[in-house]
């Protein structure tokens, strides 16, 4: 029997599972699209280490008056953080609709408010480039939603109309709004599925036609550079009656198609899958540790650290640390603290209890912050995040400005310690606080960590003492050491050490390994359990001996 030319690149069963009967209409016309990749050399995958940090940002987060902001954040990443970080993570960067960015009108095109594609290049020639694939919606103002409108084919299959019968008791939502809207189309009135919001459509995964258009977008990032695709909120790409439509198996297969299709086109576009959602389900879309996603959102991370400091007690923390372990030797986790988004609460479920959550929800009303709900399927709802610029988040009643910046990079310096590769947040690494101006102004809860910055303005507080200049010259520091050691390589051991529960400790490492002790309190602590432990802390140069004290939000990587 004749092979069909796609079967040499692209799993026959994988693709039967997506489309049992027009499996091989699907295959045929993936190939075509891979086929002028065949005869390409593939560009050289490079191996996870600890040289990898990520800086994520809007495209405008930084902005002047006399050009395109992505020019301007070039141009500060080259003066500025050129040998700290490693890559840069554009959050949306197409024409848009609503929602910051994620109401996108059409995925091919940048936002001419923000530069062009050669922006775009450029910014890949002197850093690795991750881009957004926000592929489970799109806008209502879309040509293809547009055309879905007026009857055009294939548009006609590119939105999930509500069905009769269709059980969603089951659904998990998001956000407290209508998981439905009506539609004006030529074929009259349609209930459309929209997760997110009115402007936000779902996609139908359910169409060859639509999984092909999403194939033929995906690689246009790749050809523009794109060394990480981060599949924003993928989790709800796929949905069945009866279920919570989320995690669905149709959904992971979809996944790892893609994935095939990267590995066979480029051979070094690593994709991160983003779904704020408990640490079991997360880790379900590393697939089999070579067949799905190379990294995942390690979204406990945020809330648990928070809640460590709050409490000034790592226990919760660490017993979660411990039962982590990437599956494979070519994927690992992508760690933040802050994103454009909240502090996720979902990922908390299992660890904290309904008490412990209500302190870090109580802290962020206090710290000026605003809390995001969702429904439940019972009918009620609970929060879903918190939004609140991080810094803020840690501030406690009576605290120095000084005592705050140290509290801070405390954490901060957990995020760098761990095992995965470190994602920092713009507004983090630059100390900004709560922008209540735009969140007023807008009506919309997460602009209260989405400022944006005027470059002169930000060039004059780097040029001083100012609260941003010590906490982006301390990151600097911290990044500085992290890539000269080899055992805060993502791939390298992660072991926890028991001591005292003020004291965050994890030995990295196993031929050269460096002790990370972080206190999360107030209070300075002598650590009987840390007695025997001693060597050169490599942050000060000083000599560590196990026996003394650990100082308020101290920061220790000690080369023992």
């Amino acid at each position: 029997m004749q092979m069909n030319r796609w079967q040499n690149y692209l799993s026959e069963e994988l693709l039967k599972d997506i489309f049992s009967n027009t499996y091989e209409v699907l295959g045929e016309r993936l190939f075509e699209l891979i086929q002028p990749y065949l005869t390409k050399e593939k560009r050289l995958s490079k191996t996870y280490d600890e040289q990898e940090v990520i800086l994520i940002t809007y495209g405008d987060s930084i902005h002047t008056d006399h050009e395109k902001p992505l020019k301007t954040l070039k141009q500060f990443a080259q003066d500025h953080l050129k040998g700290f970080i490693s890559a840069i993570h554009l959050l949306p960067i197409y024409p848009y609709t609503s929602d910051d960015g994620f109401s996108v009108v059409d995925y091919l095109k940048i936002d001419e408010r923000l530069g062009d594609w050669k922006d775009i290049d450029a910014i890949s020639q002197d850093f690795d480039l991750m881009l957004d694939a926000v592929i489970n919606h799109i806008s209502k103002e879309s040509q293809w939603f547009k055309d879905y409108q007026k009857g055009i084919e294939p548009y006609t299959q590119f939105f999930t109309e509500k069905e009769d019968g269709f059980d969603v008791s089951q659904v998990i939502r998001p956000r407290a709004l209508p998981l439905f809207h009506t539609y004006e189309t030529v074929n009259g009135p349609k209930e459309l599925w929209t997760t997110f919001s009115e402007d936000q459509i779902d996609l139908n995964y359910a169409s060859v036609d639509l999984i092909v258009e999403i194939a033929k977008v995906l690689l246009s990032y790749g050809d523009h550079g794109a060394k990480y695709i981060r599949l924003d909120a993928i989790g709800f790409a796929c949905k069945a009656s009866g279920t919570t439509c989320m995690h669905l198996k149709q959904t992971h297969n979809l996944i790892k198609l893609y994935r095939q299709m990267f590995d066979v086109c480029f051979g070094d576009v690593k994709l991160i899958t983003e779904t704020n959602v408990p640490h079991n389900d997360n880790i379900s879309y590393f697939g089999n540790g070579y067949d799905e996603a190379h990294m995942v959102y390690q979204f406990p991370l945020p809330p648990l650290t928070l809640y460590s400091f709050i409490k000034e007690d790592v226990t919760k923390m660490m017993h979660w640390l411990a039962s982590i372990q990437p599956p494979s030797d070519q994927t690992t986790f992508f760690n933040f603290l802050a994103s454009h988004d909240g502090i996720g609460m979902r990922p908390t479920e299992g660890v904290l209890s309904e008490e412990e959550k209500q302190l870090m929800v109580n802290q962020t009303l206090n710290n000026g912050g605003r809390i995001g709900y969702k429904y439940n399927p019972d009918g009620t709802k609970s929060a879903y995040e918190l939004n609140i610029n991080y810094m803020d988040a840690l501030k406690a009643e009576g605290m120095t400005e000084d005592e705050h910046i140290h509290k801070f990079i405390a954490s901060q310096s957990i995020l760098l310690a761990l095992q995965g590769v470190p994602g920092i947040y713009i507004h983090s690494l630059l100390g900004s606080s709560n922008d209540e101006q735009g969140v007023e102004a807008s009506g919309i809860n997460r602009r209260i960590n989405r400022e944006k910055l005027q470059l002169r303005e930000l060039e004059d507080q780097l040029n001083t003492l100012s609260r941003r200049s010590q906490v982006l010259n301390r990151f600097k520091r911290l990044l500085e050491v992290r890539k000269q050691q080899a055992a805060f390589s993502p791939m390298s051991v992660q072991k926890m050490v028991e001591s005292e529960p003020e004291l965050f400790t994890i030995i990295r490492g196993q031929e050269n390994p460096v002790l990370v002790i972080v206190n999360v309190s107030k209070r300075e602590i002598l650590s009987e359990k840390l007695s025997t432990y001693h060597g050169k802390d490599l942050i000060t140069g000083e000599f560590f001996d196990g026996s003394r004290k650990i100082k308020p939000y101290e920061v220790l990587w000690v080369k023992i």
